[in-house]
């Protein structure tokens, strides 16, 4: 499918089947963290990139193929909420299923009236929070010209008082930049501003582009679980599973999650493991047969960890 992937394992929403409405790269922020890379040309104006019919077939056939699927995620390959038929597959797709429907969003355009009304048919919004000045901000998350930390804040707030669904803001980690007491301490007094019901602590665990983006310490996770409880239920970063049972093409299923963000290798063993428990020679022949395919390479991080990401990808790759 062109727009539906997965589903994914997902630290917040399990088993999370993923619909990108976005053409590649196509965001109002350049954060320092993204796994997707650098955003050559900002895009602020919403559009409906793709026919909002295509997008919805693949949905439904996503849900009648039976897969185990915990929630529906919009997500772009940028920023989702730049879709402008965004609200009417919302709705369309709670016409379709029980499945709840949760949208992840950096909240750059939620001062706009148009967007926080689209999103009010989502069970869940997870917006980005990871700065609690302008200053960082504008380190972090390196917004589009005129999309500033001020703006930011009020769109959020904005948009909790109209919002009766679930507000899960999250705060991506970064050691050295905004781990520290004060950076916490300015995160949780804006938040209180934004009254999210949970906090959730993410770390980037997968391979940036930019250098010397670092995972916090134990002391840092700890430190900003306790300043940031002071506003919220604090959800501790945890990893899921990866889950490829009752998936017809696994190189295909594979390629359409690399291909958005990179795959642990030792996740995706795991998943396969536990598709042919007993047989871990076949396990090594389809892992050999996937990279043999051209359209995966690894990516050996400086702690060894080993990520899978496209043949095209051009970040330093074994």
């Amino acid at each position: 499918m062109k727009h539906v992937f997965g589903p994914v394992s997902s630290k917040r929403l399990g088993q999370s089947l993923g619909v990108d409405v976005l053409p590649a790269k196509s965001c109002t922020w350049d954060c320092i963290y993204c796994q997707l890379g650098g955003t050559k040309e900002f895009v602020a104006e919403r559009q409906e990139f793709y026919p909002k019919e295509e997008i919805l077939k693949e949905i439904r056939s996503a849900i009648e193929s039976g897969v185990a699927i915990d929630w529906i995620t919009f997500v772009g390959s940028g920023e989702t909420t730049l879709y402008k038929g965004l609200g009417w597959l919302i709705r369309e797709t709670k016409k379709l299923t029980s499945i709840p429907v949760a949208v992840i969003t950096n909240g750059s355009l939620l001062s706009g009236e148009e967007v926080r009304r689209e999103l009010l048919g989502a069970d869940a919004v997870l917006p980005s929070f990871n700065a609690g000045s302008p200053e960082l901000f504008e380190r972090i998350d390196r917004p589009c010209p005129g999309f500033t930390y001020e703006r930011h804040v009020e769109g959020l707030a904005a948009f909790r008082k109209v919002y009766k669904g679930r507000l899960w803001v999250e705060v991506m980690l970064i050691g050295g930049v905004n781990d520290s007491v004060e950076a916490l301490q300015d995160i949780a007094a804006a938040l209180e501003e934004v009254k999210p019901d949970t906090v959730h602590i993410v770390l980037p665990t997968r391979p940036s582009t930019e250098p010397g983006i670092g995972l916090p310490g134990e002391e840092g996770v700890a430190r900003a679980r306790l300043i940031l409880s002071r506003v919220a239920k604090v959800v501790h970063p945890v990893k899921g599973s990866m889950n490829l049972k009752n998936t017809d093409d696994i190189q295909k299923t594979v390629a359409s999650i690399v291909v958005r963000h990179p795959v642990q290798e030792r996740e995706l063993r795991h998943a396969l493991d536990e598709l042919v428990p007993d047989d871990p020679d076949q396990v090594e022949r389809m892992i050999g047969t996937m990279l043999g395919s051209g359209k995966f390479k690894t990516l050996r991080l400086e702690d060894g960890e080993i990520y899978w990401v496209p043949a095209s990808d051009k970040r330093g790759l074994n």
